[in-house]
């Protein structure tokens, strides 16, 4: 029996974004592309579901890399208690614009008259073609908001200059896709070739 497929891809741009590395402390630096768990929850502000899943397995990356320095004050759960506000200093990404592509999956195979993989699928889809959306897409951080978020468009395309291997990248902060329990994975040894990088673990 062949398995059925359900593709899905979005396209994202804005002015700016930021995709942690865990390993640069107080200060930190995003990496040249957004991360698997970045591009799921950008999926997951249009829609989600408990039987189903989106499982990103490529990005395009189709601005040239560009970092800055960026500085913000920080309020957040790390601030010492009984302390003000700080200021956080960062490297982020500037001027970004990635096409993303995935499957929808499930913990279950379908069943007669359930589907959720289609139903995810289709609903995702529709919604997104007509902008409705569950909660506002980030790139990476929440403050940087997109200004496309939407189907693919024929004005843009893989940036061919950009070719670098990423030795670590975080592909998850979780045991399972919904639901799971807290414990970070990485892939290694990553490369971005011509614009074009895989999630492939």
């Amino acid at each position: 029996m062949i398995e059925k497929v359900y593709p899905v891809s979005f396209e994202i741009e804005g002015p700016a974004a930021m995709f942690t590395r865990p390993d640069t402390g107080s200060s930190p630096i995003s990496y040249p592309a957004p991360t698997k768990s970045a591009v799921k929850s950008m999926f997951e502000c249009v829609t989600m579901s408990k039987q189903a899943y989106f499982e990103p397995q490529r990005v395009e990356i189709c601005n040239p890399v560009v970092y800055r320095k960026y500085s913000t004050n920080y309020s957040g759960p790390l601030k010492k208690s009984g302390t003000s506000n700080f200021q956080l200093f960062a490297t982020i990404l500037e001027n970004v614009c990635y096409k993303v592509y995935g499957v929808v999956l499930a913990y279950q195979m379908p069943r007669q008259g359930e589907n959720p993989q289609h139903q995810l699928q289709e609903v995702f889809l529709r919604r997104l073609e007509q902008g409705y959306l569950f909660s506002t897409p980030f790139l990476g951080w929440k403050e940087f908001t997109p200004s496309y978020f939407g189907p693919l468009r024929d004005c843009t395309s893989a940036e061919q200059s950009i070719n670098l291997v990423i030795s670590s990248i975080l592909s998850t902060m979780y045991t399972r896709p919904t639901d799971g329990q807290r414990k970070p994975k990485f892939i290694q040894a990553v490369e971005i070739k011509e614009g074009v990088m895989y999630f492939a673990e």
